[in-house]
């Protein structure tokens, strides 16, 4: 019995293993197709066109699992403050991965958990432990070694890198307020065709909307998918394993992107961008393993 029970729970943990690769990949794959289109579309016309191709893709699989039923529009106000957080974290986040090395901005992007677990107390009244508190200064300090301030110019983008990583940390909390009362296709559907509003209506401020290409519409479309299948893949590693098994092969990313990185774009690989991100992730391990892994999944529901 003993050894069954064991064996299953190996199997599981290995197809989280691979669900958590699925993810690592999706993330990637969008890192670099935001790249490729960036010299033809700036990122609130990403944004709408990304956003417009995710609602087709959310509302084909609602359809097709018969499960509009599950979309309402309860609490409209959270889904509104939700919305256009995350909209603009993912604006600045295209902004930053056009502009600077995908390792840094991946590296300063781990820090998104760590300001949720520092805004935690104020906007969910959750207590702030010695663990999370240690967690939290651990990733500070990743984030001075990473932006170096007064070794290096601060920079727009490495403002807007930080910045999204706060923006992320406001999704995360409202996500977390959102799913105690909604679906989570609720908050997919609403977040998809929410952003294509927001995206089309600020890239009409310069009375200029660009149209994809042949070229770029394929990159678009990428965008969108991997965006969403990075959410799907880590609910269902989720499912079949504890975050703190789980959410460690989201680390992978950092070394993926780095390596991606040097071998697509010829971007070096810091060694102060190195160990920033060895005590951000660091951090992040540590707040997971005192018991903030729901954090964690709410990662995905901001792409």
């Amino acid at each position: 019995m003993s050894t069954r029970i064991a064996t299953e729970t190996g199997s599981q943990a290995l197809r989280a293993a691979a669900w958590m690769m699925g993810a690592v990949a999706a993330f990637t794959s969008m890192a670099v197709a935001g790249r490729a289109v960036s010299f033809e579309l700036d990122t609130f016309e990403i944004m709408a066109y990304r956003s417009v191709i995710g609602a087709g893709i959310v509302a084909a699989t609602l359809g097709l699992r018969g499960r509009w039923g599950m979309v309402g529009l309860r609490r409209p106000e959270l889904h509104l403050a939700r919305n256009l957080a995350h909209f603009t974290a993912q604006n600045l986040w295209f902004y930053a991965i056009i502009s600077l090395p995908l390792a840094q901005v991946f590296a300063l992007e781990f820090t998104a958990p760590l300001w949720a677990l520092v805004l935690s107390p104020l906007l969910l009244g959750e207590r702030l432990t010695g663990p999370r508190a240690l967690a939290a200064l651990l990733g500070f300090a990743g984030i001075l070694l990473v932006a170096r301030p007064g070794a290096a110019p601060i920079s727009p983008a490495l403002l807007a890198a930080a910045g999204c990583a706060v923006g992320f940390a406001f999704t995360y909390i409202l996500t977390k307020k959102l799913t105690v009362q909604v679906s989570t296709a609720e908050i997919l559907w609403w977040m998809t065709l929410s952003q294509a509003v927001f995206g089309f209506a600020c890239a009409a401020l310069d009375g200029d909307i660009a149209l994809p290409s042949a070229t770029t519409l394929p990159w678009i479309a990428l965008i969108a998918a991997a965006g969403l299948s990075a959410h799907f893949c880590i609910a269902s590693a989720l499912r079949l394993a504890p975050a703190t098994l789980v959410m460690p092969f989201d680390f992978l990313r950092l070394p993926v992107i780095a390596v991606v990185g040097f071998l697509a774009y010829g971007e070096p690989i810091g060694v102060w961008v190195v160990l920033g991100a060895a005590l951000i992730l660091a951090g992040n391990y540590l707040n997971l393993r005192a018991g903030t892994g729901g954090h964690g999944m709410a990662r995905a529901a901001r792409r």
